[in-house]
């Protein structure tokens, strides 16, 4: 398949993410079907243009429909894009395992890390549906959906195995406000996009305990730094995590009052409680809550530190204060900076 072949692309889920991305696949000129949960939200966005609970004021193009049968959303679909939740995404591909056509390029928008198996988004995919590596590819970058979907200008990257395959979707997603890259270090690309939700829990708690620039840049280099290290633990490319995937999503995650997982890290450092924060977020999903949980386990089983997404998961799940979190990590041993 070409990439002048893709005509008709489904998106399973209809958050603020998956409608953003399903947009720009119309802007590229693709017909897009749009697979929502909530029926009145597919029939909003059919009659309407607006999915207004997730993009409020984004008019949506007359090629992207919504549904919400999966069946009828994957019916002669040439690429399935996977829009749902890292700690979901096992139960939808089960329930869709038997509507997927067989072979179509299956591309995730999810960061995360599964807890429990400690898979990667792409692993899962493959043990699901049991599909080879270059069938599979994700998306990771600095992609704040509102600003996407307000077309202002962004680049992302496209990874898969099959540097193939990464461009034909690369070709299907280009637009004049949407610029994907490609790189075949899938690796890299989910750790960056995963690790990266946990370090802006970090950030948004340090914001929200009146800490200043100084502090969130301290933050967003050391999380990057124990990003990477995880990343060489299992193979991945250095370069990565100095590229979109890795800086260029960190910085905008952790920079952004847009972003849900800073956004949910500045109330806990409030004064918030997790429960709280979660109740505030009106339904929206900060991936970090429980990536920080996985991530801890999986840099565990190899033996790499990770001393802030450790203290994220201390606040989030053991019941530790945030400024207690900034204490532990300023009074840790002393080092060299690059060990």
């Amino acid at each position: 398949m070409t990439d002048a072949d893709i005509e008709r692309i489904a998106v399973l889920g209809a958050g603020s993410w998956g409608t953003t991305y399903a947009k720009v696949l119309a802007d590229a000129g693709r017909d897009v079907v749009l697979w929502a949960r909530r029926p009145e939200v597919a029939d909003a966005i059919n009659t309407d243009r607006i999915n207004a609970s997730r993009l409020p004021g984004v008019r949506l193009p007359a090629n992207l429909t919504a549904t919400s049968d999966a069946e009828q959303a994957l019916a002669a679909a040439q690429v399935v894009v996977l829009g749902i939740p890292s700690q979901t995404l096992r139960a939808g591909l089960t329930g869709w395992r038997e509507l997927l056509p067989a072979g179509v390029p299956l591309l995730s928008l999810a960061k995360g890390v599964e807890l429990g198996s400690g898979k990667r988004m792409s692993e899962v995919v493959m043990e699901v549906l049991g599909v080879p590596a270059a069938q599979v590819a994700v998306v990771s970058g600095p992609n704040l959906a509102k600003e996407i979907a307000e077309e202002q200008p962004t680049a992302t990257v496209i990874a898969c195995a099959d540097h193939d395959q990464a461009v034909r979707l690369q070709r299907a997603s280009f637009t004049g406000y949407f610029r994907p890259y490609t790189n075949a270090d899938v690796v890299g690309c989910e750790l960056g996009g995963a690790c990266k939700n946990v370090i802006a829990l970090a950030c948004g708690m340090a914001s929200g305990l009146g800490y200043g620039a100084n502090t969130l840049a301290s933050l967003i280099t050391r999380g990057l730094a124990e990003t990477a290290r995880l990343g060489a633990a299992f193979g991945a490319d250095p370069l990565t995590f100095a590229g979109l995937a890795g800086l260029g999503d960190l910085v905008a995650t952790c920079s952004s009052p847009l972003s849900r997982n800073r956004t949910f890290g500045a109330r806990l450092g409030a004064g918030d409680t997790v429960a709280k924060a979660q109740a505030a977020a009106n339904g929206q999903v900060a991936e970090g809550v429980t990536s920080c949980s996985s991530i801890r386990e999986l840099a565990g089983g190899v033996g790499v530190e990770m001393p802030i997404t450790q203290a994220v998961h201390q606040v989030c799940h053991d019941g530790a204060a945030p400024r207690d979190m900034v204490g532990a990590l300023l009074g840790r041993e002393k080092k060299p900076e690059f060990t």
